[in-house]
């Protein structure tokens, strides 16, 4: 049965589309067919992320407005059997879709994919009741900082309302050190402050933004310690 899973998050720059990207690449690595939809409006990451800029003619807002098919927006990572991605549309795009537009689209996408990986927008609002129309559960990814925490605990709630009851959490950006010495919160003080379960923590590491920056996802090189702990998060989640 094919699923649908968001990636959010209660503030900007936890992680949430190095998530995205790489959740979607450990899915296709395991043979599952896989689309990742960039639903971040406006400031459109996913394809860069992914190395694809180059191949972007047709976003969502077009499939969702009607301008293409949605086979046209689908751009394939040719690193993989059958991993593709949908652009979002660029700032300046003002088309009006509602959130059924979004769902059909989900529901069309399921009779290929077996799993639709959707990188939300950052933060509460229409945006993310847009990105979420589709959702069947959803990822909070926060980062040890007291507000990326309350944040990502509103998140969740907000996610609630809006019918999504499957929610858990990970912690990105992880310090070791600073968490020992009480400079950040800690495990125990972050799960105090969420509703959501924890399904796992990736560590800060600066082979990560370069990986980003490069757009090469970074657990395409398999045996790292990183593709490893994110292969394990993802089992967690989706088991």
């Amino acid at each position: 049965m094919s699923r649908s899973v968001l990636i959010a998050s209660g503030k900007g720059g936890t992680g949430k589309t190095f998530f995205a990207a790489n959740a979607g690449v450990l899915l296709a690595m395991k043979g599952h067919k896989t689309v990742i939809l960039d639903m971040d409006m406006g400031l459109r990451d996913l394809d860069l992320y992914m190395g694809l800029e180059s191949k972007v003619v047709y976003n969502i807002m077009d499939v969702l407005s009607g301008i293409c098919k949605i086979k046209q927006a689908l751009i394939k990572d040719k690193r993989f059997s059958d991993l593709y991605i949908m652009a979002a549309a660029t700032a300046n795009d003002k088309r009006d879709v509602t959130p059924l537009h979004v769902k059909i689209l989900c529901e069309k996408l399921k009779e290929r994919f077996d799993y639709i990986v959707i990188d939300a927008p950052a933060g509460i609002g229409e945006g993310l009741e847009l990105a979420a129309a589709g959702a069947d559960m959803a990822v909070v990814i926060t980062e040890p900082e007291v507000a990326s925490v309350r944040d990502a605990d509103a998140l969740d709630r907000a996610l609630k309302d809006l019918g999504i009851s499957e929610t858990c959490c990970v912690v990105n950006k992880v310090n070791g050190e600073l968490m020992t010495s009480g400079a950040v919160p800690g495990i125990s003080s972050i799960s105090k402050g969420l509703r959501m379960e924890i399904a796992g923590m990736i560590q800060k590491d600066d082979n990560i933004n370069i990986s980003t920056n490069k757009g090469e996802p970074i657990v395409i090189k398999k045996g790292t310690y990183i593709e490893k702990n994110m292969a394990k998060i993802i089992e967690r989640i989706l088991d």
